[in-house]
């Protein structure tokens, strides 16, 4: 990533706020993941501001998702706010969430905005994957493959006034991803549980390379008639509740780091709304950046891009064939 133009665009460049005078969601219904704090919380409380008739607060910890859904209920009383559960560390949850989704009278757009970082490496128990790329990717593409039908069904619907939006939150750190695992020679999946290709930065960093390549590839079998799929980079944000994990002396300087340079998650959110409400057909499998469509990573294109992936996605629809998603996606096709 130049350096120079990161700056830039964090001290010069404000993304637009999206106004109620513009676009009303009177009506409509919308899930924001990791929705109890920094951006998720932001968005939902902006979505909110935007006449949305129901909002699905899809956290981890109940008690804290319920405690944000009473702090935005006072700003907005015309609105149904559920707080539902969702652990992303968790395959049988996520597809608990889908199911639970699935009952909704309809599904406008869905903010896949959950995602974490780790100081360590650690390995999830029930799945046997590195955490960040558990949370980050694997679950991730698994939500949103499983709720791609529900948007795609309330798209046929004679209320819905355009396809339903699929937005993966990213992040322009994948342009950083060295991505080393890709050459292990073996599985890429397997490679990230080894402690010589951890590093908590590149980790996080590769993680949401995945998701870029993950939406390309979606992309190529979803049409935008059924459903539009964008991922979107809020910019660097102080307030996100990323870094919890990085303390000490460390985290003291990262924080000042943060504050320095870091757009508040107010300014941040303003991408994640604009993404999944003002954005439409267009933006289908683009990478957005300041409520614009911009190049993905360079490790995402040209030819040596599609063969990473192609091997990415192979292995990504063996991992997650006990939830049979390539039958879904299949079902997904024009």
């Amino acid at each position: 990533m130049d350096t120079l133009k990161f700056l830039y665009r964090q001290f010069f460049l404000t993304p637009p706020a999206t106004l109620p005078s513009q676009h009303n969601l009177q009506g409509q219904i919308g899930i924001v993941t990791g929705s109890n704090i920094g951006l998720g919380l932001e968005a939902s409380r902006q979505i909110l501001s935007l006449r949305i008739s129901r909002l699905i607060l899809a956290v981890r910890d109940l008690t804290k998702g319920e405690l944000a859904r009473r702090e935005l209920a006072r700003a907005a009383p015309w609105a149904i706010i559920d707080v539902w559960h969702l652990d992303m560390s968790n395959y049988q949850s996520v597809q608990d969430f889908a199911r639970k989704c699935g009952t909704l009278p309809r599904l406008d757009f869905a903010i896949l905005n959950a995602g974490i970082l780790k100081v360590e490496l650690e390995i999830n128990k029930s799945t046997g994957h590195d955490e960040v790329v558990q949370v980050n990717y694997l679950s991730t593409a698994l939500l949103a493959i499983l709720l791609l039908p529900i948007l795609a069904d309330s798209a046929t619907r004679k209320s819905a006034k355009k396809p339903g939006r699929l937005t993966i939150v990213g992040s322009e750190t994948a342009e950083w991803a060295k991505f080393q695992e890709k050459d292990s020679g073996g599985s890429i999946l397997a490679a990230f549980n080894e402690p010589r290709y951890f590093d908590l930065q590149d980790r996080y960093y590769t993680s949401k390379l995945l998701e870029e390549f993950l939406v390309v590839h979606l992309c190529r079998t979803v049409p935008s008639s059924k459903a539009v799929i964008n991922v979107v980079n809020p910019g660097f944000c102080y307030g996100s509740g990323l870094h919890t994990e990085v303390t000490g002396v460390l985290g003291a300087v990262f924080g000042v780091y943060k504050r320095m340079i870091g757009r508040s998650t107010m300014v941040g959110a303003r991408t994640l709304v604009n993404a999944a409400v003002v954005q439409g057909a267009p933006s289908h499998g683009k990478y957005l950046s300041d409520c614009a469509v911009a190049p993905f990573a360079p490790m995402v294109e040209g030819k040596s891009g599609e063969a990473l992936e192609e091997r990415l996605w192979s292995e990504l629809m063996t991992e997650l064939s006990f939830a049979d998603t390539k039958a879904i996606l299949e079902k997904m096709k024009a």
